[in-house]
This record gives structure tokens, sequence and C-alpha cells, in this order.
């Protein structure tokens, strides 16, 4: 007979982690405000501690040789509660050792400007105008590595690399403009359904070209590293592609 800890605490545990889920889907599909979803992604957390302390025991109960079973039972328990816990936790980490910005650029000093999204940012928390020097030193001391692309290829392929990249990223596309060698986009997170919007610029150098990238999100004071990484991934891609 399975141990009734292991059984409750995947019971839980399946319970935090839907709650978890349904934190962000209802957000998305508007069936509560963004602080309602955020306070189920807190208490979800809470509760995946509990769901590992009832698993942790019936591991123990369930532990191979003993009388009682559901040791797998316990075992899916911990890690569920662990993935449960896990997420939100990361978030919250983030959130206090990363700078309060929503937008990041690899030209902190003429960032590239967005022009066709304006329009779809319309009525959004963060303006679309770079915020300037004091946004540009907070980048700069939490994320180093975010630097311009220099490639031997001429700015029409890379420009044509790019977009191609862009669209491999899943992102969609607003504009692509081969004469301006501008390329803007729009990234929508999986969970919440937050809109980030990407402007890419490809500019000509004297051993090839140049490519800058811009990414920054419509509401959040903080955007816990995501548009970093997401710079980041795009060049990485994008440099691989070459």
């Amino acid at each position: 007979m399975a141990s009734r800890f292991a059984k409750y605490g995947l019971l839980l545990a399946v319970l935090c982690g839907a709650a978890g889920i349904l934190s962000g889907l209802g957000y998305r599909f508007g069936w509560w405000p963004l602080p309602v979803g955020f306070g189920i992604l807190r208490w979800s957390a809470y509760v995946a501690v509990v769901a590992a302390a009832i698993s942790l025991v019936g591991a123990i109960a369930a532990r191979p040789g003993a009388k009682q079973g559901g040791f797998v039972f316990a075992l899916l328990g911990l890690a569920i509660s662990l993935v449960a816990f896990g997420w939100p936790a990361t978030m919250q980490y983030r959130a206090q050792h990363l700078p309060r910005i929503h937008d990041v650029t690899t030209d902190t000093a003429n960032p590239p400007k967005f022009v066709a999204v304006l329009p779809l940012r319309a009525g959004a928390a963060n303006p679309a105008n770079y915020a300037g020097p004091e946004v540009a030193i907070q980048q700069r001391k939490a994320y180093p590595q975010l630097a311009p692309l220099e490639a031997k290829t001429p700015p029409e392929r890379e420009f044509s690399q790019a977009l191609a990249t862009a669209r491999d990223m899943g992102w969609t596309i607003i504009a692509a403009v081969p004469a301006e060698g501008r390329i803007e986009a729009t990234d929508t997170t999986l969970l919440y359904g937050f809109k980030d919007d990407v402007v890419i610029r490809v500019t000509p150098t004297a051993e090839g070209s140049r490519v800058d990238v811009r990414s920054e999100s419509r509401i959040g004071k903080s955007d816990v590293g995501t548009n970093a990484r997401r710079v980041a991934a795009f060049l990485d891609k994008l440099a691989k592609s070459a």
C-alpha cells in the first residue's frame, strides 16, 4: 500500500505546479490582473515547500525495503515541488539582484530607434524613448557581455541573415527595411504573454557590417534579465549562422 505522505505530497505538488502555470495563463487570457497572477505564483511557491516536505517524509516512509510503497510517487512529488518552487524563486532572485531596467541595447550611445512598432506601443506603460546614461550605466555593470556583432559579410547579406535569425527565434516581424538596415519585431513570452519589442540595425563597416540590437519590454520596471538574454541569444545564433 502506498504511503499517504507520498500520495498527498505528489497531489499537492501537482496542484502547486498547476497553480503556477495558471497564474500566467490567467493573466494572459484576461481572467485576472497581473498582481493577482503574481500573487498566485508566490503562494504556489510557498505551498510547494510544504509539498516537498510531505514528499520527503513519504520518500523516507516508502524507501526501498520498507513496508509501505509509493517511493516513485514521493520522488515525483519532490521533483515537481522543486520546480514549482524553483522557478518563481529564481525570478525573485533575479528581481532582487539585477538592475530594475527593461530596455537593453548593444549601443547605449546611439541605440537603434523604434519606428514601425510605435503604434503597437501606444498606451504601453514603458515609453519607447531610451532613458539615457543612467540606464546605460546599470546595463554595462549587469551585462558587460552585450556588444555589437562585427561581421565580415556585406550589409545586405548580414541583413538577410539577421531577418532569418529573428524569424527562427519565433519573433513576429513588424518591419524589415533593407535600405535602412532596420528590422523590427515583437517577442511574446510563453506563459504570461508579455510583449517585448526588438529593433535590429545593420550598418556597413570598413571590413563588412555591424549589427546592433535593442530589446524593450512594454510593461514592467524590471525585466529580470529577459531582454539581455534575448539579445545575447539572438547575436549568438546570428554569429553561428555566418
